[in-house]
Formats: C-alpha cells, sequence, structure tokens
C-alpha cells in the first residue's frame, strides 16, 4: 500500500512563503502526481499537477506564485508557494497514482497524503 507522509504547512502572513513536502513510500514514485486544497466548507480542488519528467499545470489562482516539483533520488514531491494569500488558507493534499476519468476529480486518484493545514493571515 501506497504512503504519503505531507509537512511543512503552518502559520504564515499574506506575501509569505511556505513550502510543503510529500514522501512517498519506497517504490511508489509516479510522474503523475498532483497537491489539491480544501478550505472550509469547499469542495476539495486540484492545486497544481505534474504529468511528465518536467511538465506540470496550475489552477489559475496560483499560477505564478506556486511551483510544483519533484525529487525522485529522494521520493518526495513539492508544492513551493510565494506569495501567499488568505484565500489560499486550506488543508493541502498530496495525491498520487492517478486513474483516469478527469485530473480536477479528487475520486480519480488513488493515493492521498493526510494534509498539512497551510493558514495565511492578513
Amino acid at each position: 500500500q501506497v504512503q504519503l507522509v505531507e509537512s511543512g504547512g503552518g502559520l504564515v502572513q499574506a506575501g509569505g512563503s511556505l513550502r510543503l513536502s510529500c514522501t512517498a513510500s519506497q517504490g511508489a514514485f509516479s510522474y503523475n502526481q498532483a497537491w489539491f486544497r480544501q478550505a472550509p466548507g469547499k469542495e476539495r480542488e486540484l492545486v497544481a499537477r505534474l504529468f511528465t519528467t518536467r511538465e506540470a499545470d496550475y489552477a489559475d489562482s496560483v499560477k505564478g506564485r506556486f511551483t510544483i516539483s519533484k525529487d525522485k533520488a529522494k521520493n518526495t514531491y513539492y508544492l513551493e508557494m510565494n506569495n501567499l494569500k488568505p484565500e489560499d488558507t486550506a488543508v493541502y493534499y498530496c495525491a498520487l497514482n492517478y486513474d483516469g476519468g478527469g485530473y480536477s476529480r479528487p475520486d480519480n486518484w488513488r493515493d492521498w497524503g493526510q494534509g498539512t493545514r497551510v493558514t495565511v493571515s492578513s
């Protein structure tokens, strides 16, 4: 069973930065990886997606501020978040292994981390 362990969340002021990490269990590395987030009272939404060795795409709301990356040697994925805004406040989840049917639907990702909370104060 794939295990994903996330870290890096916390409280930050608007304009600040955080880097989230997601370490996968040995042998679980995949080039199909994504970060989702879920704010209180809202549905889980796709933030960024990594789908080849170098290609990625982002939600319009984070484009130019967030960067998704990976370190295959460490079996770890990252989400670098800069110029954070209060509306970025959410629990962020790492997802791995896409099963088809649309990348933006959480149901189509097989494996999930436990989530890490990001709070951005104004």
